[in-house]
């Protein structure tokens, strides 16, 4: 493959596989482990004790000992797009012949189970962990592994006849199969909530300020009194800025949609065969309904992780508008008596412990404190997004969490407040 350096990288030559053997029977069972105690698992670095009823292995294990920081634990969509990501691994690898077909059926079976969260109790590992997420790779690896050996009735642990490394990790290193995780849980998350909710509150907001258009009030700069205008010519406003943000959020989404996978441990493709990233970015297009792309260059795509930066700044761009209109709510329905009071908030819950029939802006407070939340959250992800070293960016895991964090906690938020039955006097 070209690399733009003086000379040019041979990738590793791949045979293809000896003929099939006869395929071991797939037993129909259940998801879990009966079994109490521990069994032995191994590694390169020999052998440990892994609790006997969970399917993560050696190296799942030692980062749990070493590792175990605050309570911040990887995302478990992190690892439902790892079940993505192995599943079009293991489809390449056996259409091209390198894994046999009922061993690439097999991962393919258990990788669904991994997307659907059926396996969400073996994925335990901290966020403070290696910052090129090896040990969450490893931990679907060796998930994987297991969960597919349960299944032909092999030996836990054994790892015969599906190996976490040479089958499950096929043709891929944590270093370019973590960021094309990164990207899809993104995606998903933006595309699947985020965005839907978000546009449904812009529209709600939309409508008021059509159903007011007429009604008159006093405009204010400074805080103090200014000229008069509409509470619809207001709220149009509110309307305008959202739907802005929204714009600027879905230009992030071409960016998140190129996927480092394939290229390996520096970008070069090493230990990967020709062809294989542009084949898995195929495959994860049409796995996850998404407009998936090999990225043109994975040099950039592994040594920067520049498209998360920029999709959390489109985050923070909806942050910001939402807690002006947030604020804004609050202001104007101050007093009722006292205050401004030309707003009315829906008294959906007591205000108060001691002042009955007290309502308080509750839920706009909880949206301002997202949105602080989420102009912390982007500030981190710039800060670590700036610490690539080299043909690694490896602060990965603390952009995800707090990139995944942000997106949910706004998607969540633009559906709690009740603006929309908000009367204007």
């Amino acid at each position: 493959m070209a690399t733009g350096l003086p000379f040019t990288v041979i990738p590793t030559t791949h045979t293809q596989a000896p003929p099939e053997a006869p395929p071991p029977p797939v037993y129909e069972v259940p998801v879990g482990i009966k079994a109490i105690g521990q069994r032995k698992e191994t590694d390169s670095m020999g052998s440990i004790d892994v609790p006997a009823d969970r399917y993560w292995g050696a190296q799942t294990q030692r980062s749990l000992v070493h590792f175990s920081i605050g309570d911040d634990r990887m995302p478990k969509a992190v690892y439902h797009a790892y079940g993505y990501v192995k599943k079009a691994a293991a489809i390449v690898n056996g259409r091209d012949g390198r894994l046999p077909h009922w061993k690439a059926d097999l991962i393919g079976r258990v990788a669904d189970e991994v997307i659907a969260g059926d396996l969400d109790e073996d994925f335990p590992l901290y966020v403070f962990q290696t910052g090129s997420g090896t040990q969450s790779n490893m931990n679907v690896n060796e998930v994987i592994s297991n969960r597919a050996i349960q299944l032909v009735g092999g030996t836990l642990g054994s790892k015969s006849p599906v190996h976490p490394n040479d089958d499950v990790n096929m043709g891929q290193s944590s270093n370019d199969t973590f960021p094309t995780a990164m990207h899809i849980a993104a995606v998903h998350e933006i595309t699947g909530r985020l965005l839907p909710n978000a546009e449904a509150l812009q529209a709600a907001i939309t409508s008021k300020a059509r159903e007011w258009v007429q009604v008159v009030k006093i405009g204010r700069t400074h805080l103090q009194d200014a000229v008069p205008l509409t509470v619809g010519q207001e709220w149009s406003g509110y309307a305008t800025q959202l739907s802005d943000a929204l714009e600027r959020i879905k230009a992030t989404l071409p960016a998140l949609r190129l996927l480092s996978a394939g290229g390996t441990a520096v970008g070069t493709g090493l230990n990967a065969p020709e062809g294989f990233g542009t084949a898995i970015a195929s495959e994860l297009a049409k796995l996850t309904v998404q407009h998936f792309e090999t990225a043109p260059n994975k040099f950039a795509a592994q040594g920067g992780l520049d498209a998360m930066v920029a999709a959390s700044a489109g985050l923070r761009a909806l942050a910001v508008p939402l807690m002006k209109f947030a604020n804004d709510i609050r202001w104007l329905a101050s007093g009722p008596r006292c205050g401004i009071g030309e707003l009315l908030l829906p008294a959906n819950e007591p205000g108060s412990s001691i002042m009955p029939g007290k309502v308080n802006p509750t839920q706009c407070e909880a949206m301002v404190m997202v949105c602080i939340q989420v102009l912390s959250e982007d500030s981190c992800i710039a800060f670590a997004g700036s610490q690539g070293n080299f043909e690694l960016n490896a602060m990965r895991p603390i952009i995800i969490n707090n990139f995944l964090h942000s997106a949910r906690i706004l998607g969540d938020a633009c559906t709690k407040p009740r603006t929309t039955d908000e009367v204007a006097e």
